[in-house]
């Protein structure tokens, strides 16, 4: 039998504890280093957009991707964006880049999460970005002056002033034809948009220009000389550029998106909104409006006079802006989803305590107060009547795009206190190379110039009718009443007979 000494025995009893100890020790480091590995993993795209609470965006302000309208953005690009961003449940955030050629090097370069741009789909392209699923498709189009001659072929744009966008799938086009078309010659600029280029060739700046589809159809109205000569291309798909790198879980995510049944709705939605709708009404629309004001107005007027009455308001006026925004229709709704009576956005209705917007009566009393506010809001310089046509532009634009015209007349040598200036005005913030300097950028300024003078239309018509119904009977006996309808314009004129014999 063995035997132990008193100092023997701590050594057998410690020994274990010591090996029990080290594993310990060992587990623990293995447990730390787990962690560590853990807590320093740098975390995805899209953990990233999803931690932070915020998508950020590339794109260039204008008409075909996104701009300002009633105090909000919108556009084609910005709402396709919005809805990626709700998806995700984030907030959008829109970085511009002024130079289309900067965009696609952007995208590797971290400074927003991806481009949204009205990027056409190239194999150039292809090569540096990661394109997502196309959500519309546009054809290249040649544009040439009408009445000069008109270019059939490709042949015929030998030897011609022709301008595209630098670094865009224009020029790539143009440097493709260049291999079996040497006597192509062409310029190129950075800082110009589509709609700048169909300008030079509406004022015969240059000969020819190549533009996409849709912004030929949403500039055409602003620059009615310019028309289409020939389609250059075949359609071709425009989509999203994300990073081309090893991590491509927001762009997976933003198939997702796209795979999605509702997504096609909205991207169906938005191009019926941008694209497809009808032009506003014009002074030719006269006649339509003496019709209505034979069926619709009646039923509508006694709430105008008191919401006018209440604010201090021409009742003639405010029927006139209730026309133009809804042909008085309660139930009405827009491209840019203003809707009602008077057609108030979600943010004005808020702040008028509009509750419902499609509540005529609502709707009503919130315009004539909204109308009135901004009425208020004007510079104290701005005297009547300018003082009317400048708040009925910006019921229609928006206050901030109207300061911007203002200064945009101030810096053209014109007056911006005065309507006949500024109207002049307000069509160049469709134009890169005056907007880009706002501050709150594109809009179709020339809409708000139509809008102001429809109103005026519309109040002319009310206004002469009611005030001189007796009159008009007894010219019209005489079965010569255009006669004294010299100072209007024809369609006010028409409307003018057309009620002349009438009440309402």
């Amino acid at each position: 039998m063995q035997s132990y000494s008193i100092l023997t025995l701590p050594r057998m009893i410690t020994r274990p504890i010591k090996c029990l100890l080290k594993v310990s020790l060992v587990l623990m480091f293995l447990l730390f280093t787990a962690v560590s590995v853990q807590s320093s993993r740098v975390p995805s795209e899209l953990e990233r957009v999803l931690t932070n609470g915020k998508l950020t965006v590339l794109s260039r302000n204008g008409p075909t991707t996104y701009f300002r309208e009633n105090n909000q953005y919108t556009g084609f690009e910005y709402e396709l964006a919005k809805r990626f961003a709700d998806f995700l449940d984030v907030e959008l955030d829109i970085k511009e880049v002024g130079d289309l050629g900067h965009i696609i090097d952007d995208v590797n370069t971290h400074t927003g999460d991806f481009a949204a741009a009205g990027l056409t789909v190239t194999d150039k392209r292809a090569q540096k970005v990661l394109f997502s699923t196309p959500y519309m498709q546009v054809t290249q189009q040649v544009i040439y002056r009408a009445g000069e001659a008109k270019p059939k072929s490709v042949e015929d744009l030998y030897n011609k002033r022709i301008m595209v966008i630098s670094n865009s799938s224009h020029s790539e086009t143009l440097r493709q034809l260049l291999r079996d078309h040497t006597e192509i010659f062409w310029g190129e600029k950075h800082d110009i948009d589509m709609g700048g280029l169909i300008e030079m060739v509406h004022t015969g700046k240059i000969d020819y220009t190549i533009v996409d589809s849709n912004a030929f159809e949403i500039n055409q109205p602003l620059y009615p000389r310019a028309a289409v000569a020939f389609d250059l291309t075949e359609p071709q798909d425009l989509a999203w550029a994300f990073p081309k790198q090893v991590d491509t879980s927001l762009y997976e995510k933003a198939q997702d998106f796209f795979a999605q049944p509702d997504t096609q709705l909205a991207i169906n939605e938005s191009y019926y909104k941008f694209y497809g709708h009808l032009g506003e009404i014009n002074a030719g629309g006269a006649l339509l409006f003496s019709k209505r004001v034979k069926t619709r107005l009646p039923k509508w007027e006694t709430k105008l006079k008191k919401a006018a009455e209440k604010y201090d308001l021409d009742w003639y006026l405010l029927a006139a802006l209730s026309y133009q925004e809804s042909h008085w229709n309660p139930r009405a709704k827009s491209r840019t989803g203003v809707r009602g009576f008077m057609m108030l956005t979600l943010s004005t209705a808020k702040e008028v305590g509009v509750k419902s917007r499609l509540n005529a009566d609502q709707s009503i009393e919130g315009g004539a107060k909204y109308f009135k506010r901004l009425h208020k809001r004007l510079s104290s310089r701005i005297t009547e009547p300018d003082r009317t046509w400048f708040a009925l532009a910006a019921y229609n634009i928006g206050f901030g795009h109207l300061e911007d015209a203002r200064i945009l007349t101030e810096f053209k040598e014109g007056n911006p206190n005065k309507w006949e200036d500024v109207k002049k005005h307000l069509p160049l913030l469709a134009k890169r190379k005056y907007y880009k300097f706002t501050k709150y950028g594109y809009a179709r300024g020339w809409e708000a110039v139509d809008y102001v003078q429809n109103i005026r239309n519309f109040h002319t018509i009310l206004a002469w009718h009611d005030a001189e119904r007796q009159r008009l009977n007894e010219i019209a006996e005489t079965g010569n009443p255009a006669q004294d309808y010299a100072e209007f314009s024809p369609g006010v004129t028409e409307a003018l007979i057309e009620l002349d014999a009438s009440s309402f």
